[in-house]
């Protein structure tokens, strides 16, 4: 598959890209392949089945709110956060889904929308199953799709072949699915990372565009952790889990007014931390995030932007299109070496790979070497293996949020280890630290990958 840094880093809503965005996208697919198909106005009934992690923990993930929005044609782009719930209510109370926004039906959630716990689907454990009906009871048509991680879905068929593939004839000038592939690449023309990203980027689209929608990313990013920093309260799901960031910031701008010089060397993790916190706070609330590469995952990069912007000298405008071209390029070797899915490796596929991308971004906006770079990706990976995703509750807080703060601050140091006190020569490189971390996650149990069934999910009483 040909990938774009824009496949990895898309705009949607949280909390999860594979329980939320995926789901909502494929149930978008299905309803368009209805009218394509022409079946549209014989389609009487529509019935989802949900296996594996997407039932396990898709009440907590929203992913039976996704399938409602994505059956009615909504986008996790396009759809305004603030008018989900009055979207839900409606077709909970009505009892009917607008297809299409045009072909209304009735949709009897708990016959028509199921969770099947103690079933999976071959080839990934996000699968789901849609189902069209005529007036007869008649299956009109059927489809399976799995929801691979960061938003990505695969059909049944495609996934027979690859479940990791969408296939497409796209042709990249310079192809890579290892890092020394990419490497060589770079030696041989002479290149950066992130300057061989852009090349492969404009076989879509011209050079400015690249720029244009890398910087409205950025502004996405940063709108979602300003908004973060101001929202105090409650968050949804039942465990009531309270917003720490706004206390955070009120802090943070209290010291800086106090002691502009910063007495505290510790506060700039402290920042770190708010920013993390503050995204993934918005996130768990259902709000407007940049999958990144995964909802999961969604505030190591931002935050760790935020500190080459706040904190390193001589940082520009520039440097943010090489960090997220840089750290677009490392996210997808592990799409193409592993996974980014936690159904499949656990949080070292969401929190882990975002540590390790963001690494990588921050060492190339710093102007570090190629190696260098691939080795700061590498730290940044190497100790986050083994990482588990239990989320008490199946809900993407605990300890999600704040194995945000933790992945930043050592995104930081990962990078700093590479750049400022390395030379980018080191004894494992990123191609053995992903070939790791595909092993690691194929040998982990289930019960640590999304499913709530292990680790916190367990030991710690929901209240």
């Amino acid at each position: 598959m040909a990938i774009s840094v824009f496949n990895l880093f898309s705009i949607g809503i949280g909390p999860s890209s594979s329980h939320t965005v995926g789901p909502m996208r494929a149930a978008r697919i299905f309803q368009l392949l209805l009218a394509s198909s022409g079946i549209l106005n014989k389609t009487c009934r529509i019935c989802v089945d949900l296996y594996g992690s997407l039932a396990l923990t898709g009440k907590g993930h929203s992913t039976d709110i996704a399938i409602l929005l994505g059956l009615e044609g909504y986008t996790p782009e396009d759809v305004d956060p603030n008018q989900v719930p009055s979207l839900i209510q409606r077709i909970r109370t009505e009892h009917t889904l607008h297809i299409n926004h045009s072909l209304t039906i009735p949709f009897n959630e708990a016959q028509d929308l199921l969770f099947h716990y103690d079933k999976q689907l071959p080839f990934h454990p996000n699968g789901m199953r849609f189902t069209a009906y005529d007036a007869n009871k008649g299956i009109l048509i059927q489809k399976i799709y799995y929801s691979v991680g960061g938003g990505f879905i695969v059909e049944h068929e495609m996934a027979i072949k690859d479940p990791h593939i969408i296939q497409d004839d796209h042709r990249l000038p310079y192809p890579f699915k290892t890092a020394e592939e990419m490497l060589v690449h770079c030696r041989k023309h002479k290149m950066t990372i992130a300057e061989l990203m852009m090349v492969n980027e404009k076989s879509w689209r011209s050079e400015e565009e690249v720029k244009r929608r890398l910087l409205h990313i950025w502004e996405v990013m940063k709108e979602c952790t300003r908004h973060g920093c101001m929202q105090d309260g409650i968050l949804p799901g039942g465990l009531n889990v309270r917003r720490r960031a706004p206390g955070i910031h009120r802090y943070l701008l209290e010291q800086e007014r106090k002691h502009p010089d910063m007495r505290d060397p510790a506060e700039i993790m402290d920042w770190v931390s708010l920013w993390a916190l503050a995204v993934n706070e918005e996130n768990a609330a259902g709000g407007k995030v940049v999958t990144a590469p995964t909802n999961g995952a969604a505030g190591v990069i931002p935050a760790v932007l935020h500190y080459y912007l706040k904190f390193v000298k001589n940082a520009t405008e520039e440097g943010v299109i090489t960090f997220l071209l840089t750290a677009g390029a490392i996210g997808i070797l592990y799409k193409e070496g592993a996974s980014i899915s936690a159904a499949e490796m656990g949080c070292m596929g969401e929190v882990g790979v975002a540590c390790s991308m963001a690494a990588a971004g921050l060492a190339a906006a710093q102007g570090g070497t190629n190696e260098q770079i691939e080795n700061a990706a590498e730290i940044g990976m190497e100790h986050n293996l083994g990482l588990t995703c239990d989320p008490i509750g199946g809900l993407v807080q605990i300890p999600c949020i704040e194995r945000n703060t933790m992945g930043a601050n050592k995104a930081i140091n990962a990078a700093r280890l590479a750049h400022l006190h390395g030379d980018g020569q080191h004894k494992v490189s990123l191609d053995q630290v992903i070939a790791t971390m595909k092993q690691t996650g194929d040998d982990m149990k289930s019960i640590y990958k999304e499913t709530s069934q292990g680790g916190l999910a367990v030991n710690v009483p929901e209240c």
